[in-house]
Parts: structure tokens; sequence; C-alpha cells
């Protein structure tokens, strides 16, 4: 089928009562271009959920006036949905076309029984979100739309199939599987060519044949094809082909793919290609920071890219299906990927969340996330669901064999799992372990944080016989928060795999080390890899006696990612990157002086509270915790090239009580004596400025590109100016608009769609969506600054 953006011209409004609008009460629409979130633009209310950043629900409608010519009369025409958030509702011409009540996966709407043809014609899309989530979801058509036109006999939307079940150093076979569709009253034959092409465009395998479909019917023709010496995918080599199968006379289709091949037992691990790999993973959310939950595709490719950049080389989506633009991006950049359904099955975790809806649209939503999966070489893994508490019951266990089979039944190429928190699955058993638990010494110790707790609730007998069938159904356990169990499970149940599918950001050493130690343990995903909106401060740093989950308003970010929601490498990202063992240089953290002395009581989400900045004003003479990460035996710390002590690492890090003064930090790393790497942090002096800097100087008109801007206050000579946080206003002119504005502050008030937004540690981040080819100027505004000003290069998306 032909496939042709739908994301422009729309309308959106809050939902109107119908009955008040005969009454005179009018609510107007406002002309906005897809993708489009409508709750990054509401007020936040103190009393709404901190799950939900504070962020009110609504009901949103959108509408588009298009044009279908009197020539498509008789053709197919369907209108896609990467996906509405939530509940969505379609109308064609005032007419019911259809719905999905699931804010994740992508659908259709066969639109051409209901259209005028000649004529304009009139959509119309009901969204609706309120305490449907523990995190930040957005609302409205937040991913891309398409219209789709073909004929009666086509090949089906996701029709083309690409599998490589046999691969070997001098060939590779790719069988691909064409599902073609005939609508038509008669029975159809036609020629079936499909073309296999390099990625520098060579056909490297070619055949035809002939297919036949009945009427009012469909049919699957496969062809083994056979491509020489094939440039295998990893993500140290992404190699793609792209397979083209054309319809003779009628309809043609285009899909990448990628030649790798998969191998898991309990003595190898994973094996990608015949190599054993472990995952360094993250878990992220969808939201796009600045953007609220519209997912561009410039937005996503970005996001990957910072992620590989700082170590990862896998993302776990949490906890619903990927965006369909992520995974272009995942197969380009090479990075592996686990895809996950739900964060609920039958047991609600929020008063409207889609448990109400799961029994009659779980299978639907399954086909639509392995549909949209199935050509792209990242995904590697399915996983059936996130934190069921169902998991430790017979009729959960049950759920959990039907869905796996569901995905085995789709897709019988990659992997399946479930993310299980042992401690969830015995929820109703854990008054009686505390009590049991309280009778042994040392319990104020064991359950001194919920990491503890989790893991002690992990190793008991109650979760060993209470999962067993739901992890025997899967081919990897995934495991929330039981690392206690990778040893265990090595003894109990020598045939299991496990992967830490959900695992604390301020445990990655010893989390690592056993990832490391055993064979059966495949790798690790952080929360998370990358900030996000909600779930509102539980990576905060806290201070005092006991700490909180939840913070009040106006928190508005989880504050527990690697990165910010800027996209800016926080100290902990570059912590994990040595544990990794991909970064010999050792790298400096300072600790905010004004909390200095008091008792850090943050949760195992919660990094503590420093920065890469010796920029201290008003601290001077005052006391300030230094840290150094490093893959060393020691560090010496220097300032102003005087030493201030050497100290042996341990962790990973180390850690210098010293006082403030401005100047030059210097950090160097020994090993054996040898110095191994050095890392130096400089005070900014003098005036401010504001710098702009744009991520690249060209971008494209169309295909979901933007520019991103970095505005930074900095001294003379560059050096961040990490104190000295200030309102920055930003206009945009010429061939784009600003599409979000804000900075990586994890509690404020301000908005993301204002032109006016205060500094956080120095940065705020501008977006910019394209309107066409031209130029697009920036200028920034800020007290006591020059103006900073950037020209970004638009032009047109060349095939």
């Amino acid at each position: 089928m032909i496939r042709t953006s739908f994301n422009d011209n729309w309308q959106v409004r809050p939902k109107a009562n119908p009955f008040a609008e005969l009454s005179g009460h009018s609510v107007p629409y406002r002309e906005v271009t897809l993708p489009h979130d409508a709750m990054i633009e509401q007020t936040r209310v103190p009393s709404e959920e901190g799950a939900g950043a504070y962020f009110p629900g609504g009901v949103y409608e959108y509408r588009k006036t298009f044009f279908v010519p009197e020539e498509h009369r008789g053709r197919r025409i369907a209108v896609e949905f990467e996906g509405v958030y939530r509940d969505a509702a379609v109308f064609v011409n005032g007419d019911y076309a259809g719905q999905r009540p699931y804010g994740y996966s992508l659908f259709r709407v066969d639109a051409d029984r209901f259209l005028r043809f000649g004529q304009d014609n009139e959509i119309r899309v009901e969204a609706r979100a309120h305490q449907d989530s523990r995190w930040y979801t957005g609302a409205g058509i937040y991913r891309d739309t398409w219209l789709l036109v073909g004929g009666p006999v086509r090949i089906a939307p996701d029709g083309v199939r690409v599998t490589t079940p046999d691969i070997d150093a001098d060939r590779a076979v790719a069988e691909v599987a064409t599902t073609v569709v005939n609508d038509s009253t008669e029975i159809r034959t036609a020629d079936l060519v499909t073309e296999i092409r390099d990625a520098a465009g060579t056909v490297v395998a070619t055949g035809t044949s002939k297919v036949t479909v009945l009427p009012g019917e469909s049919a699957t023709a496969r062809r083994r094809l056979y491509v020489r010496e094939p440039a295998l995918w990893s993500p140290d080599s992404p190699a793609l082909y792209t397979c083209e199968v054309t319809l003779a006379g009628l309809d043609s289709e285009r899909v990448v793919f990628g030649v790798r091949s998969l191998r898991l037992d309990p003595d190898h691990g994973l094996r990608l290609n015949g190599e054993s790999v472990k995952l360094r993973g993250a878990c992220v959310h969808h939201d796009n920071g600045v953007l609220g939950a519209a997912t561009h595709a410039r937005a996503e490719e970005r996001r990957v890219r910072i992620l590989k950049e700082a170590g990862f080389n896998a993302i776990r989506m949490s906890h619903h299906p990927m965006s369909r633009a992520m995974l272009d991006a995942c197969d380009r950049l090479g990075m592996l990927v686990v895809d996950e359904t739900f964060d609920m099955w039958t047991s609600a975790k929020s008063p409207f969340d889609y448990s109400l809806s799961f029994p009659e649209w779980w299978e639907r939503d399954i086909e639509a996330m392995v549909a949209k999966d199935f050509n792209h070489p990242s995904v590697i893994m399915y996983s059936i669901g996130n934190e069921i508490p169902e998991t430790g019951t017979p009729s959960g266990a049950a759920w959990g064999r039907r869905l796996a089979e569901k995905v085995r039944a789709l897709d019988g190429t990659r992997y399946v799992t479930n993310a299980i928190n042992n401690m969830l699955a015995v929820m109703d058993e854990l008054a009686r372990f505390r009590r049991q638990a309280a009778e042994g010494a040392g319990i104020n110790t064991l359950m001194a944080d919920a990491g503890d707790m989790m893991n002690a609730v992990a190793v008991s007998d109650a979760v060993t016989e209470r999962t067993a069938e739901s992890y025997g159904v899967l081919d990897v356990a995934g495991m929330n928060y039981s690392d206690s169990r990778y040893a265990l499970d090595r003894e109990k149940f020598p045939d299991r795999i496990i992967l830490g599918t959900e695992t604390f950001p301020t445990r990655i050493d010893r989390l690592w080390a056993l990832v490391r130690q055993h064979s059966t343990v495949i790798g690790d995903f952080t929360w998370t890899g990358w900030d996000y909106l909600g779930e509102a401060g539980i990576g905060r740093p806290q201070y005092g006696s006991t700490p909180a989950h939840v913070a009040p308003y106006p928190y508005l970010l989880a504050g527990c990612g690697d990165i910010d929601i800027t996209g800016h490498r926080r100290p902990a990202s570059y912590y994990r990157e040595i544990v990794f063992g991909l970064r010999t240089r050792p790298c400096l953290a300072v600790q905010r002086p004004e909390r200095h002395g008091e008792t850090f009581v943050g949760s195992p989400w919660a990094w503590s509270d420093t920065i890469a900045s010796w920029t201290w004003p008003g601290h001077e003479g005052a006391p300030v915790t230094v840290e150094v990460y490093a893959d060393a035996d020691e560090i010496e710390l220097l300032l102003d090239g005087r030493s201030l002590g050497r100290q042996p690492v341990d962790r990973f890090r180390v850690a210098f009580e010293t006082t403030y003064e401005p100047g030059e930090l210097l950090a160097v790393a020994y090993r054996d004596g040898a110095e191994t790497g050095r890392d130096l942090l400089r005070s900014a002096t003098g005036p401010a400025s504001l710098r702009a800097e744009a991520d690249r100087s060209v971008i494209t008109a169309t295909g979901g590109d933007l520019a991103y801007i970095g505005l930074t206050l900095t001294d003379s000579g560059g050096t961040p100016y990490t104190s000295a946080d200030r309102p920055v206003r930003v206009e945009v002119s010429g061939a784009g608009v600003l599409l979000g504005f804000g900075s990586a502050d994890p509690a404020t008030e301000e908005r993301f769609d204002a032109t006016e937004r205060r500094t956080y540690d120095g940065r705020a981040l501008a977006v910019i969506r394209p309107t066409g080819p031209g130029k697009i100027r920036l200028l920034a505004t800020a007290p006591d600054c020059a103006p900073a000003e950037i020209v970004i290069d638009v032009r047109e998306q060349h095939a």
C-alpha cells in the first residue's frame, strides 16, 4: 500500500460537551502538527498524582479535514496510528470507525467505507488519560500517523517478514514471507518479485514466483533467497539489508532487516553470531523530556545515540512497546532491544489502567507489537509483562503461559521473558515473612532499605515455590531487584537463564560483578538509563532519617537516570562506564557543599548529589566532599598543583574531604604505581556568557527531524558556570518553530512550552521543529549576558 504521512493540518481541543455547545458554550480548536502531546501543555496541579508528575488527566479530541480524490473509489484506504494515549476512539465523517484501549499499540482503521470521494472528509479522534499509569504518559496522538492506500489485491500492511534461519560465512538464507490480500470477487494470480539489496544498494539476491489468491482471502508466499558472504548485524557493526517485494503491477513493499543469529544456553549465556554477549542494559520510559510524550524520529535517535555513547548496548522499553522510530534507530546504531508488552494484566495498579481492557484486548496488542518488531534485528527478546502480581499464583502462571505461547506462535525467532518482581509475587505473605525475619538477628540491617527487603524476600522458599511455573514458561527468567537469586538459582535451577530486567543504579559495581561471574546471568538493566517525567523524586537526594518514596509538588522528574532529560550525562553515567570496563580515565564529581555534613538517606535509586563542577561561590573555605570514580588502585587529588593526598580506590570510587578553594582540581589515577589517567575540573571565573550550540548545523525538512540547541552559561574560556543560573529567553524565526524548551531542574513550576526558562546547573535545552526548507534562526538572551544566536540550515530530504 502507498504510505503517506498524515501528520499535518490537525486541530485539537479539550473534548467538548455537545449539550453544552448547544447552549452556546464553545471550546475552540487550535492547529497542531503531529506527533503531539496534549498533556504536557496543561497546568500541573498539586492535588494530582506524583506518579504522573502532577499533570491532570483529561479527554482530548483531534480532527483533520482531508480530500479524497474520485479516482480512489474502489481502493482500500486506511489510517494508521502508531500510538494514541489512551482509549482512542476514531470517527470518520461522524461515523464510528474503530477504537484502541491500549495507549502504546499501533492500530489501523479502515476508512474507505465511510469516505466521500471527490470531497473533503473529516476524521476525529478522541483520547483519554486519567489515573491509568504509574508514570507520566502524555495524552493524545503522540506518535506518527499515516494514510495507507492500496488496491483490492495488495500486500498486507506489515505483510513482508524476513527471517535468516541458516547463516554461515559463505552465505545466509533469507526466508521472505509475503502476505497478499485479495478483496476482489475473482481469483487473482500475479508475479511476486523479491529483491535484497545491501547497504550500498547493490542487489545481492533476487527471485520471482507466482502467487494465486482466492477472492476474499489472503495467501502467504514464501521465498528462500541466498545472500553470499553476508555482513552480519551486531552492536559493533550494525549492517542492514533492504528487501523489496513487488506484486507485479499492483503493489510493492520495502522492509529493512539484518542478518544475525541468536543462541541461548546456561554455559555460554546469550550468543549473538556465535559470540557470547552480556547485556549492558538501560531501562527507558517513552517520554522525550522537554517534548513530553511526543515521539519524533530525531528525538528517539538522539536518545539511542547518547545511551550507546554512555556504554549501554541494550535497551529495555519500560513498560510498553517501543516506537517504530526508536526501533529504526536501534537497528541503525547497533542497540539490542528487549521490547515489553504490559505493566499489568488482570490486576490493576492504578484506578483506571489497562487491566480493565486486558482480558479482551491482550491478544491484539501482542499481535501489534510482534508485527511491528518482526523485521528489526535489534529486537532479541520480548517481555510479556513487568512486575505482574499474578505471577505468584497458579492462575497468573497460566496467564503467563498463554501470553508466552502467543508470542512464540507469532515469532519463534526471539526469546521470551517476563520482568518479575519476586516480592510482589508473594505480597500476600509479606507480613508473615516480616514477622519471621524479625525473630532473627540483624533485621534492622537487613531491612535498611527497599532493595535489601526485596532481595531478602526473593530468596525465600515462598518465592522459589510460587514462581517456579511462571519462570518455567519463559526462555529467560527476568528478575527485578532480585540479584540475591543469581547464585541460588544456579544451584536450584541449573538450566535457568536469568536477566536482571530492573536493578538499582547505585549497586552496579556489585551487580556487574555477578553478571560477569555467572554464565547463567546474561545482563543487567538499570533503572533508569535516561531520566523521565513522573514517579516524581524517587531518585532524588534526601537527608535526615527516613526517605519518602514520591516527592511533593512541584517535583517533576524521577531523578534516577544516568542521563538527565536534556541528554546531559550525570556523574553516575561515567561511574557505570568505568564499571563496564569501557573508560580508563577517572571521573571527578563534587557533592553540593550546602548539604555537607547532613545524613544522606536517599533511596537505592538515588545517586549522591554530585555534579562535575568546581565552581561554588559563597562556599570558599567551607568543607566539601569530592568523589572520584576510577578503575585503579589509588587516586591522588591535587588543587592548583598542590597534593591533597592519595587514597585507595574501593568499589571503583574514593571520597576526599577538603575545603573549597577556586582553582584547578585534578584527579590522577594509578595502577601498580603507574598513572592510568586523569580528570580536571576548573572553576569558572569572571562574568558569565551565554553560549548556544546546535547538535547539527544542517537538518532535513521532513521525516521527524529536529534541531537540538544547548544553551550554556560559561566563562570566557568555556568552563560551565553551574552556579550562575538565570532566566533565558529564546526567539525562533524562519523555517522552524520552538517545540520544547526546558532544563533538567527536577522540581519546578516552569513550563516546557514557554519561551523563557531558567537554566539548571548552567544549562537549558531548546528543541526546534522545521516547517520547511530554509534557514532557522534562534536568538537567546539572558540578564547580564550578550545575546547568543545560531542559524540552522533546513534542506529537503532526498531518497
